[in-house]
C-alpha cells in the first residue's frame, strides 16, 4: 500500500501533461539501479541505528524513582519526566516493529550495563595491574593477564572475543525465539511492547518473580547439567559437564571482568540465557520491566565477576562475588545458584552462605549498637520531656497558692 505522504498525484498523468508541471509539483524520476541497491542495502542499518539511538534515549530517560513514586508524589516535575518518557517510548513503539525494538533495545541494555563497564574495569586491570591488584579480594591471583608472553595474550584475547560473541549470540537466540513465536506459531509475543506503561507494583512483582525463578532455574541447570558429578550415568549431561569444564573452569581460575559470559555457546545458553528470558516469556514482562530485569541481570553479572573486595550493595554483591570467587578456586564443587538461596536450602554452599551474609553486614553495620543508641537517645528524650512537665506542674502550683494567699491577705484587709 502506498503512504498517504508518498502520494503524488502528477505521477498519474500523461508524460505530456507532466511535463509542463513545475519541478515542485512534478513527478521525480524513479531512482536509479544503483540507488535502489544501495537503499536496499543500507536501510536495516539505517533502521537498526534509529532503534538504537531511540531505545538509548528511552532508556537513559527512564524515570526509576519518579515512575515508582508517580502514585504518591504529584509534583510537576515527576508528571513532565513522566510525559517525556511517555513521548519518547510511544515514538519507538509506534515508529519500529516490536521485535526489532526488542532486540536492539536488548543489545543496548547489555551494551551499557555490562560491556561498556566491565571493557573499563578490565582496561583498567590490564593497563595498572599493580593499582588494580591492591583492589581486589584475591590480590594479584585475580588479575586476567599476569602472564604477558604472545600466547597468552592471543589465548586471552580469544577469552574476551568468546565473551563477546556469547552476548551478541544470547540476544540473537531471544529474538529467534520471539520470531518463532509470533511468525512461525502465530503466538502473541513473548514480551509486551506497548505503548501503555506499566504499573510501579506491577514491576516490583516482576521483577521478583523473574530474579527468584532465575536463581532456582540457573541452580538446577549449573547443578545438574553441568556438574553432575564425577561420572554421570547419562551421556549429555557428561558431555556438558565436559564441554563447560574444558571450557570455563579451565580457562577462569578466578572472576575477572567479562568473564561470566565466557563459556561454550551452547553452555552458555543453558545456564545463562534460558534461565534469564525462561521467566519473562512465561509471565510475559512488558518490555519496559523487561530492560530493567535485564540491566539488573547486567549489572549483577558485571560487579560480582569484577574481583574488587568492595562492592556497591556489599551486602548483596558482595557475597554474591565471594561465593563465583570460591567456585572458580574449588573447581566447581559448589555454589551453583546467583544470589546463594538455593545453594542455602540445598546444601551446596562452600564456604559463607547468604545467612552469613546478613550476619557480617549485620557486624560491619554495628546494628546492635546503633540500636541501644537510638533507644538511648529515646529514653532520654522521654525523660526530658517527663520532667519538663513535672517543672511546669511544680511551677503553676506555686503560682496558684500565691494566687490564695493574695486573695486571702486581701479579704483579711
Amino acid at each position: 500500500m502506498v503512504a498517504l505522504a508518498d502520494f503524488n498525484p502528477s505521477c498519474y498523468l500523461p508524460s505530456s501533461v507532466s511535463s509542463y508541471l513545475p519541478n515542485a509539483v512534478a513527478c521525480p524520476p524513479p531512482p536509479s539501479v544503483a540507488r535502489s541497491m544501495f537503499d536496499t542495502v543500507t536501510s536495516p542499518f539505517s533502521s537498526t541505528y534509529s532503534v538504537l539511538r531511540h531505545t538509548t534515549d528511552a532508556i537513559m530517560g527512564l524515570p526509576f524513582l519518579s515512575f515508582l513514586l508517580i502514585p504518591t508524589m504529584t509534583s510537576y516535575s515527576t508528571s513532565l519526566n513522566l510525559l517525556f518518557f511517555y513521548l519518547t517510548w510511544s515514538t519507538l513503539v509506534l515508529s519500529h516493529h516490536p521485535l526489532r525494538v526488542e532486540v536492539v533495545g536488548s543489545l543496548a541494555v547489555k551494551f551499557l550495563f555490562y560491556l561498556l563497564p566491565s571493557g573499563a574495569m578490565l582496561l583498567m586491570d590490564v593497563l595498572f595491574p599493580g593499582v588494580s591488584a591492591s583492589f581486589k579480594s584475591l590480590g594479584d591471583d585475580a588479575l586476567p593477564l599476569k602472564d604477558t608472553r604472545r600466547k597468552s595474550v592471543f589465548k586471552f584475547a580469544r577469552i574476551l572475543g568468546w565473551s563477546v560473541f556469547n552476548v551478541v549470540f544470547g540476544v540473537m537466540v531471544q529474538g529467534l525465539l520471539e520470531w518463532l513465536l509470533t511468525m512461525q506459531l502465530g503466538r502473541p509475543a513473548a514480551l509486551r511492547v506497548t505503548t501503555t506503561l506499566p504499573l510501579p507494583w506491577g514491576i516490583v512483582k516482576d521483577l521478583l518473580k523473574g530474579l527468584v525463578a532465575r536463581d532456582v532455574l540457573t541452580w538446577v541447570v549449573h547443578r545438574y547439567l553441568l556438574h553432575g558429578g564425577a561420572r554421570p550415568a547419562n551421556a549429555i549431561v557428561r558431555d556438558l559437564s565436559a564441554m563447560h569444564g574444558s571450557w570455563y573452569h579451565k580457562a577462569v581460575k578466578a572472576p575477572f571482568p567479562l568473564s561470566p559470559t565466557y563459556d561454550h555457546p551452547l553452555i552458555y545458553l543453558l545456564k545463562v540465557v534460558l534461565p534469564m528470558y525462561l521467566p519473562a516469556m512465561y509471565w510475559r514482562f512488558h518490555a519496559l520491566t523487561f530492560i530493567l530485569y535485564l540491566a539488573i541481570v547486567s549489572m549483577e553479572e558485571t560487579f560480582t565477576h569484577c574481583g574488587y573486595a568492595r562492592l556497591p550493595t556489599h551486602f548483596i554483591l558482595g557475597g554474591i562475588a565471594r561465593r563465583n570467587e570460591v567456585h572458580c578456586l574449588t573447581g566447581g564443587r559448589g555454589n551453583f545458584g546467583t544470589w546463594g538461596l538455593c545453594d542455602w536450602l540445598a546444601g551446596t554452599s562452600i564456604g559463607t552462605d547468604a545467612t552469613d551474609d546478613i550476619m557480617d553486614e549485620v557486624e560491619e553495620s554495628d546494628v546492635q549498637g546503633k540500636v541501644m543508641k537510638q533507644a538511648g537517645r529515646g529514653v532520654a528524650q522521654v525523660k526530658n520531656a517527663a520532667g519538663g512537665r513535672n517543672g511546669s506542674a511544680h511551677v503553676g502550683t506555686r503560682s496558684r497558692r500565691r494566687t490564695r494567699r493574695t486573695r486571702s491577705d486581701s479579704d483579711s484587709d
